[in-house]
């Protein structure tokens, strides 16, 4: 243990000190005697380095103060301090990097470099003489590189080889080691070289130090973690013959496997579990973007004993599919993004992210939990438009916003949105020739950012739908859809009077436009009269009380039926999506009614404002 054991003149850091001022010596300050010589052919400690000593302290008198050494009345238990990094009187960090291992020296040492040291970072208890003269009698038995795991120099990790990759466990991640224990005196109390031990991170299946080593450890690496703070060595469920009584730990371990656990979304509902490694490194690897993949894949229900509900070894050809198209449920596709090729994955899902949204397979019981065995054979990313000419890129966008299209018929807002924005992002790239070809590649521009208003339309975000209405606008001021789309998403903010705006200016620019403009306005006018009434309800009684009196309204008004259903929204449009890049036709998508949240600060505002002429200023 670093705290029991550290004397005096040494103590474990919690961070890393700042950079010290050199320290300047004068001759006699520091003087050092080799009793007995080490192995210089081995090197010296460096900063970083895991010292490991004995030592005994002396007063110039000869008198012992303390000492680890049996022979002058210590345990015999070696101390040990990280080069850098343990606080230790300044004597010390000038002398044990002179030594090198199996050497014996003796420091005589000014009061400036021990105790006396008025900036000496370590306490210093009564018995200690902090003036004069002291000599420390050291015995160097070992020193080596290590990296600090716990910020307190509890935990430290001693590399023997070097691992693959960069990935290293975590929770909720499994892992098998291959592991050797041993206690501060030598003696093995687990072995398990041929049998790796299996366990969990976060379910205290090994001591919490062994499990923050581990957890700094990338695949095949070997080790030794030390435990120096037995606080660290907690009771453990997969290692019953642990000496948790024991001050210090060591475990000789080799990384065998991880087994990457992910909770892909952070709440549970959809899990993947890989139980077999894939080759290539993660995530670098992975099919991250739309790609053509092919997998195979088997459907089980664990609710219902494993009962298979699908396989395609059954059917006897790989499943292929275009990812970021909707052709798998969520929580599959969403996992074969984080997988790499020849991988095997168990992907568990809550019915909300499998058959929920989905095609259900009729063997699928409503909503079921699901899990997919599934195996990543091969894939390849989609083919860029490198090399196209103009109109070869025009064609192979105007396929994949069909696709965004169907998307958004199916009701995957999210996924259709994704496929037009990528489009936009695409198009960034693309040098029109001529003014035909600019012509075209704008309207193919509009096209999309008008999808993508409706998409957020759809995903009840008004906010960012105006946002895009407007980068239309921007550039084409008169442009009837965008006009017509924004003061939609006015209306659900309750932006009535900008609304009004978007609609009148339609009908000035285009006559042909007048029966949508008109319709959307008496539909505006009714969300205005609902908006009214929930605001004047809001507010009933506010000017019915003197000056700076509150109106309360009785159990019997809070509790009576309100006029308006707050559940029924007639407010239901068609949000058409432009189905051609180039053109201004349009394709009407029915949609289900949505009930649409009123700003009432908003309404409350404008209600107010009615009620006063205009001149109230309160809000």
């Amino acid at each position: 243990m670093v705290e029991d054991q550290s004397p005096p003149h040494s103590a474990a850091g919690k961070k890393k000190p700042a950079e010290k001022k050199k320290r300047v010596l004068e001759e006699g300050d520091c003087l050092k005697a080799i009793l007995v010589s080490g192995r210089d052919d081995e090197g010296r400690p460096k900063e970083g380095d895991l010292v490991v000593f004995q030592y005994t302290t002396y007063t110039e008198e000869g008198s012992v103060v303390e000492s680890t050494q049996i022979k002058d009345g210590g345990k015999g238990v070696p101390f040990k301090l990280v080069l850098g990094r343990s606080k230790m009187i300044a004597g010390w960090e000038e002398g044990l990097p002179t030594m090198s291992r199996g050497e014996v020296s003796r420091f005589k040492l000014k009061e400036k470099l021990h105790f006396g040291d008025p900036e000496c970072p370590v306490p210093v208890p009564e018995h200690f003489p902090t003036t004069g003269t002291l000599e420390f009698e050291i015995h160097m038995e070992d020193f080596f590189k290590v990296e600090v795991v716990t910020e307190d120099l509890g935990v430290l990790k001693q590399v023997l080889n070097v691992g693959d990759g960069w990935e290293t466990p975590r929770e909720p991640y499994e892992v098998r080691i291959r592991v050797t224990g041993r206690t501060r005196g030598g003696a093995k109390f687990i072995v398990r070289e041929e049998d790796p031990l299996h366990f969990t991170f976060g379910k205290r299946e090994v001591p919490d130090g062994l499990e923050k080593g581990v957890g700094t450890m990338n695949k095949n690496e070997k080790a030794i973690i030390h435990i120096l703070n037995p606080s660290y060595i907690t009771e453990a469920s997969a290692v019953p013959e642990l000496p948790t009584q024991a001050e210090e730990l060591q475990f000789e371990v080799q990384l065998v496997q991880i087994i990457q656990v992910r909770d892909m979304l952070g709440n549970g509902a959809v899990i993947k579990r890989r139980v077999k490694d894939g080759k290539g490194e993660f995530p670098v690897d992975c099919p991250l973007q739309d790609s053509i993949l092919r997998i195979h894949w088997r459907g089980k229900l664990p609710r219902e004993g494993g009962r298979v509900f699908y396989d395609t070894r059954a059917e006897g050809r790989p499943f292929e599919f275009r990812s970021g198209e909707g052709m798998l449920p969520e929580g599959l596709e969403m996992s074969v993004r984080l997988m790499l090729p020849e991988e095997i994955s168990v992907v568990t899902s809550t019915s909300k992210y499998a058959y929920d949204n989905f095609t259900r397979p009729a063997s699928v019981p409503e909503g079921a939990l699901v899990q997919w065995e599934v195996e990543l054979l091969s894939f390849e990313k989609m083919k860029d438009w490198t090399g196209m000419n103009f109109r070869e890129i025009i064609d192979d966008a105007e396929k994949q916003k069909s696709t965004g299209n169907r998307l958004f018929k199916e009701g995957k807002f999210e996924l259709a949105k994704n496929k037009y924005e990528f489009l936009l992002r695409e198009f960034k790239h693309v040098n029109p020739d001529g003014e035909e070809e600019v012509k075209e590649l704008s309207n193919a521009q509009i096209s999309l950012q008008l999808n993508v208003a409706a998409c957020w339309q759809k995903l009840k975000d008004h906010v960012k739908a105006i946002e895009m209405c407007n980068k239309v606008l921007e550039g084409n001021p008169h442009h009837v859809k965008a006009l017509f789309r924004r003061g939609t998403s006015y209306t659900a903010s309750s932006d009535f009077e900008d609304a009004r705006k978007d609609f009148n200016q339609m009908m000035k620019i285009d006559k042909s436009s007048e029966p949508d403009a008109l319709s959307a306005l008496s539909r505006l006018r009714k969300a205005e009269q609902e908006a009214v009434e929930k605001a004047r309800k809001q507010f009933k009684g506010l000017f019915d009380k003197k000056p700076g009196a509150l109106s309360e309204q009785d159990e019997m008004e809070k509790e009576a039926p309100t006029d308006v259903d707050e559940d029924k929204d007639e407010n239901e449009e068609d949000i058409k999506i432009e189905s051609s890049l180039g053109s201004q036709s349009s394709e009407s998508v029915e949609t289900q009614k949505e009930h649409n949240p009123f700003n009432f600060r908003t309404a409350g505002i404008n209600f107010i404002r009615k009620l006063t002429g205009g001149r109230c200023s309160i809000l």
